[in-house]
């Protein structure tokens, strides 16, 4: 017999506490990543390590800017606050004394950063030590509190906004196991907007009336239908997917990524 790695509990902690109560609903779409996959190549042939999550996570943020209500929280005695700032929260497998752990990753202010820069953020979460990043190494800590302070703070977190920006910021969240294989998966509700991405794989698809093939990847949001309704959940996964099949193209280039020497075109 064994116990559970301390560095689970956070991840368990917020699935048990925040997670109870919702009204988790989910929508499922395939996306084209067509228009994604060569802007990564091209970010790539510049000299920019970029994943196929970066760009992800930069389309997620500029739709979620666009839709307030998917940037809630629901607040005891029916009080519902919306976030002004857009953070997005990620899920980091890191190894603690030989054992695989869970944390979560933020990274503030994505609609506003170049997916270079996301990136950036992505792979420091991913490959330094974790008490060099201040988000890991809170929560390390965290882990090892007793249960009791543990889930106090995230009472307080689910009461009191500010404690609620400081500790558990994210405005949406994004589980990827796509790299595993795994063609579509449904996260845990602890955001009101919390996204599941797959592999990105070659499938066949009708395009203009013909057979072709393309790189596509089945995204699901998994919403609190206690703050949004059924079709604005829609409207904003579908304003993702557009996003991501080539209107991402305007945010990028306002943002002033030009070391890719020119975007690709959506039409590509």
């Amino acid at each position: 017999m064994s116990w559970l790695s301390c560095d689970r509990w956070n991840i368990l902690d917020l699935v048990g506490v925040i997670g109870k109560g919702t009204v988790p609903t989910f929508l499922l779409c395939d996306v084209d990543m067509t228009w994604a996959e060569k802007l990564r190549s091209q970010l790539m042939a510049a000299g920019h390590r970029t994943t196929v999550t970066a760009i992800i996570v930069k389309a997620i943020a500029v739709a979620q800017r666009r839709h307030p209500d998917t940037r809630t929280a629901h607040l005891p005695f029916g009080r519902v606050v919306t976030f002004h700032d857009i953070v997005a929260g990620f899920t980091v497998e890191r190894f603690v004394s030989s054992r695989p752990s869970v944390f979560l990753g933020t990274i503030k202010n994505p609609d506003t950063k170049s997916v270079e820069q996301i990136a950036l953020e992505l792979r420091d979460y991913a490959e330094r030590d974790i008490g060099e990043i201040p988000q890991l190494h809170v929560e390390h800590r965290f882990s090892s509190m007793p249960w009791l302070i543990r889930r106090l703070i995230i009472y307080l977190g689910m009461l009191l906004p500010p404690i609620r920006l400081r500790y558990m910021g994210a405005t949406f969240g994004v589980s990827s196991l796509g790299k595993f294989g795994i063609r579509a998966l449904i996260p845990p509700c602890v955001c009101t907007s919390t996204f599941g991405v797959g592999a990105v794989e070659q499938r066949a698809v009708v395009k203009d009336g013909k057979v072709d093939v393309r790189p596509m990847m089945t995204l699901t949001l998994n919403f609190d239908h206690r703050l949004i309704d059924g079709a604005p959940a829609a409207r904003f996964l579908d304003e993702v997917r557009n996003l991501l099949e080539g209107d991402l193209e305007t945010c990028i280039a306002e943002d002033g990524a030009g070391e890719t020497g020119g975007l690709v075109s959506a039409d590509q």
